[in-house]
């Protein structure tokens, strides 16, 4: 059995946040200003919220541990799932949504659904809980660890047979 893991990110959005905790950290402080107006004392709130928020995000995550690969919907896993009420399919990575990662959608534990599939096995139907009050069916069917999602390389799209005209197909050397 698993430990589940509260806070997972990778390792390109713990260094995000590192440099936008640097950039937070080499601001002047109000302090610095002889003359200030409120709008200068909310943005420096806003920021030393902003700090607070990074600072325990970069001290309770883990970064980049890849679980092992046991098909458990779990922070750190890439899930793929079905939608039953549609049949449509969606990867996404259980995790920190931080910032904005390019090559996957991040759901958090927190969500309504990161909440409801944490913890299911391949085929397992959950059912998680959207705005309006609807209680949607989830089917988790598969669940990778992170690394193994990242280090595969784009599947390529068949192509069909490009039709070619009789002078342009091969001669056949069998005989029959």
């Amino acid at each position: 059995m698993t430990t589940t893991v509260g806070l997972w990110m990778t390792r390109e959005a713990h260094t995000q946040l590192q440099n936008e905790l640097a950039d937070l950290r080499s601001r002047p402080n109000i302090e610095d200003f002889s003359d200030y107006d409120d709008h200068s004392v909310a943005n420096y709130t806003a920021r030393q919220v902003r700090i607070r928020q990074i600072q325990h995000l970069l001290t309770n995550t883990v970064v980049g541990e890849d679980l092992p690969d046991d098909g458990i919907a779990e922070p750190g896993m890439v899930l793929t799932v079905r939608y039953n009420d549609t049949g449509e399919t969606e990867t996404f990575l259980l995790g920190v949504r931080v910032v904005e990662d390019a090559d996957i959608d991040v759901y958090s534990m927190q969500s309504p659904l990161g909440c409801a599939i944490a913890g299911a096995r391949p085929g397992e139907q959950r059912t998680y809980s959207i705005p309006s009050g609807a209680n949607l069916p989830v089917t988790l069917l598969k669940a990778v660890p992170y690394g193994m999602h990242a280090t595969k390389s784009p599947r390529r799209q068949s192509v069909p047979p490009r039709r070619t005209s009789d002078s342009e197909r091969p001669v056949s050397t069998q005989n029959g």
